[in-house]
């Protein structure tokens, strides 16, 4: 009898306690969004800062050779950022992007050329055409996994180099001279001025920024995630992770063929291996590597990193002829690499990490 009481009383007096739960989990909940919103909030104005800089930089900047640095750098970022939509998000990890780059260059140039279209319809077109043959390769691609899928994008992007190398409408292994014009947006062709190009650079390096800015907190940026993590557990809570597969294809691929395009203007001249080499498959995916798999700023930071590096050490190390800035380049990435395996931005996470640790033990 006395237990039975105690039991009662006992029930009634935790009764009150479960509304009490139920609010403090809905008031940590509302904190847990605002404090989201707000690193949303800081990330896109840190980039607004960052892409007004870099616009101004070029007006400090007067040796043509340190432009030509920028304008790869701000490329090199875009065209990670844009490998990072299926290599990073979606867990594909594709070392074959350069056939899309050659798409994007050689189409650009080729209705240049014979068709006297502008470069940037080219770039639309070509665009398009890589979207296409990344959903036509993905059909049977994406039914292999792991290494397998990256040993068929390889093979894929070989084969493309080879078809190209014999194909004679298109230069084959001499390439193709695009002519010189008046210097105008039109034609994006400027002869001396660096300047035009570093603004397109940091265009298109701005645009997949906020591309992948608002994937990210989108219903494709989750299911490219759980798709990531485990597929087969992402398939079982209503993830279509095919179709998944194929957007991040297509995507990825169109952005990479509009760098591709830009590429081509900006050198006025193409050949299947300045273009379709396996070299650009590993540029464009290593400032993703380096700077953090699967992040937002992951990709400009590794470039930030990676491409100035390579240039530098060719330029002053290149002219040796036994391959001293191929060893120091090789080495350099490895300490990084090993330093900081998760990537670059794990410095930055690591401390809003401990910022967020101290504050709470503040509150507390």
């Amino acid at each position: 009898m006395v237990e039975q009481k105690l039991s009662a009383q006992n029930a009634v007096v935790a009764a009150p306690a479960e509304p009490e739960s139920r609010e403090r989990d809905s008031i940590d909940h509302d904190a847990s969004l605002r404090g989201f919103a707000r690193r949303r909030h800081r990330e896109l104005a840190v980039a607004a800062v960052a892409a007004v800089a870099v616009a101004l930089l070029p007006l400090a900047i007067h040796d043509v050779y340190l432009q030509n640095i920028l304008v790869l750098t701000l490329m090199y970022a875009a065209l990670s950022q844009s490998w990072n939509i299926l290599g990073g998000y979606c867990g594909q990890i594709s070392l074959g992007h350069a056939i899309y780059f050659g798409i994007g260059a050689y189409m650009s140039t080729l209705l240049y050329t014979h068709a006297g279209l502008t470069p940037w319809f080219g770039m639309v077109i070509g665009g398009g055409v890589a979207a296409l043959i990344a959903l036509t390769l993905g059909y049977p691609f994406f039914r292999l996994r792991g290494h397998y899928f990256t040993i068929a994008t390889i093979v894929v992007a070989e084969t493309g180099l080879l078809l190209v190398l014999n194909w004679d409408f298109a230069g084959g292994a001499q390439g193709i001279q695009i002519p010189y014009g008046p210097d105008s947006w039109a034609h994006l062709q400027f002869a001396r001025d660096k300047l035009p190009y570093i603004y397109f650079a940091l265009g298109f390096a701005v645009l997949t920024f906020i591309v992948t800015f608002a994937i990210e907190d989108s219903k494709w940026g989750y299911w490219w995630r759980a798709v990531k993590d485990n597929a087969e557990a992402a398939e079982s809570l209503g993830v279509v992770v095919f179709r998944s597969k194929m957007a991040a294809a297509a995507l990825s691929a169109f952005f990479t063929a509009i760098g591709g395009s830009f590429y081509a203007a900006f050198v006025s001249y193409i050949d299947p291996d300045s273009v379709m080499g396996f070299q650009f498959s590993l540029l464009i995916a290593l400032p993703a590597v380096l700077g953090g798999i699967g992040t937002l700023w992951g990709p400009a930071l590794g470039a930030l990193v990676l491409i100035p590096l390579t240039e530098l050490t060719r330029s002053s190390f290149g002219g040796s002829g036994n391959g001293l800035d191929l060893i120091i380049y090789g080495v350099l990435i490895m300490v990084i690499s090993l330093a900081r395996p998760e990537g670059l931005t794990s410095l930055f996470a690591r401390r809003r990490g401990a910022r967020a640790g101290l504050e709470a033990r503040a509150k507390q």
